[in-house]
């Protein structure tokens, strides 16, 4: 059975760098490049209202998830990436909980993240977590690819 811990990474710890520089490759991979933060990537790091959890199996870098709080109203969820040979597994979901945890300890009322419509296991995650569809963004992505603005609001009695 492999051993899976999700970590936030501190801008201060000693495998900070290394970790951003893996990644900033798993980045690169994955999304095309007017879509990737790798080039952006330390900088959303040293806000001060940005929160970045590792996935690691074995050890190994599995995924990141990147959120943000840019308000006391609502968070982000900017990036939830897991390496391809690693989904399917739970891996995506475990994340996506651990931010919505991180999310939920900065009493924000509500969550927001963009989706293309046309990554259909990565919609269906979202859905299945509460995540509701708020409207379409045509042209988000580039000229021919849009999104799902999706948010899930807390219920201010838990």
């Amino acid at each position: 059975m492999a051993s899976v811990a999700i970590v936030e990474l501190h801008r201060n710890s000693g495998n900070c760098i290394k970790t951003v520089e893996e990644i900033v490759k798993l980045e690169r991979k994955i999304f095309p490049k007017h879509e990737s933060l790798a080039t952006f990537f330390d900088d959303e790091l040293r806000k001060k209202n940005t929160g970045l959890l590792c996935l690691h199996v074995d050890g190994e870098l599995a995924g990141y998830a990147m959120y943000s709080w840019p308000s006391s109203l609502f968070a982000s969820i900017t990036k939830l990436a897991v390496k391809e040979q690693w989904r399917g597994k739970g891996h995506g979901e475990a994340l996506l909980k651990a931010a919505i945890e991180k999310c939920r300890t900065r009493k924000v009322s509500r969550i927001m993240l963009h989706v293309d419509p046309m990554r259909t296991p990565a919609l269906n995650l979202y859905k299945k977590h509460g995540f509701q569809v708020d409207c379409l963004i045509e042209r988000y992505y580039s000229s021919d690819r849009n999104a799902y603005r999706m948010y899930l609001d807390f219920d201010e009695s838990k």
